[in-house]
């Protein structure tokens, strides 16, 4: 009789297949996607952060390394790119309302990424992070793929900037529509444009879910600041290693 294989064997061979990381990262992203209808699209329930869980999850409990994951994985890193570049296509339907506002929005966008920069530098600083740490959030707030290269520049852990910026994007993603009502703010450019510059794109794509106006202001946001945040970044860090050193 063919003894039956055990549930670990089954899963060190399926972990040598190069697609089971795309494969668990789309059923996790499936099963979040769910939980998030379920509960009626409350932003509590935000399916990114519910995926992310899953997937550490699954990860750890099988103890299978992150380089492995991957390596199937690393096609839906692929499609970052071509996603934002997809953004041009609700922004030039709302290019009559962006051309505008270009002077606030730019005004906006200063303001927004320099407060993002100086805050997370100047609060982990005041709880004494380690350099490295530092260099790793200064860029927090940008997309994912120019947050990792402005912390290798600067000398930061690329992989803890992809951790912070999705804890960021998430947070924005959660608490941003409280945030702007508290404050009273209604008009969806501005909504849409500050939720972009803070939260890239979890924020982004939470803004298309209320609207196109709001998701283009959005998306508007998120390019601008990543790249502000790859120019003024580099140029910033020397200046407040100098700073912190004093």
């Amino acid at each position: 009789m063919t003894p039956v294989p055990k549930l670990n064997e089954i899963w060190v061979y399926l972990a040598a297949t190069p697609l089971l990381g795309l494969t668990i990262t789309l059923i996790a992203y499936l099963i979040a996607q769910a939980i998030y209808t379920r509960a009626r699209f409350n932003p509590l329930a935000n399916p990114v952060l519910i995926a992310v869980a899953l997937l550490v999850a699954v990860l750890h409990g099988t103890g299978t390394p992150y380089a492995t994951y991957f390596e199937g994985a690393q096609f839906v890193h692929f499609l970052l790119g071509p996603a934002t570049v997809a953004l041009a296509l609700p922004l030039y339907r709302q290019w009559s309302k962006l051309r505008r506002a270009a002077l606030p929005l730019m005004g906006g966008l200063i303001a927004g990424s320099l407060t993002a920069i100086v805050s997370a530098v100047g609060v982990a600083a005041l709880f004494g992070a380690s350099p490295q740490t530092i260099a790793s959030l200064a860029p927090k707030s940008a997309t994912t793929p120019i947050a990792m290269a402005v912390a290798v520049e600067i000398g930061g852990i690329p992989s803890l900037t992809a951790v912070l910026v999705i804890c960021t994007g998430v947070f924005g993603a959660i608490f941003a529509r409280s945030i702007l009502n508290a404050m009273r703010i209604v008009e969806p450019q501005v909504r849409g444009f500050a939720l972009g510059i803070a939260s890239h794109g979890i924020g982004t794509a939470r803004a298309f879910q209320v609207s196109d106006e709001v998701g283009a202001f959005a998306g508007l946001g998120m390019g601008l600041n990543g790249v502000f945040t790859a120019l003024v970044v580099p140029v910033l860090m020397p200046m407040a290693a100098r700073w912190l050193a004093a």
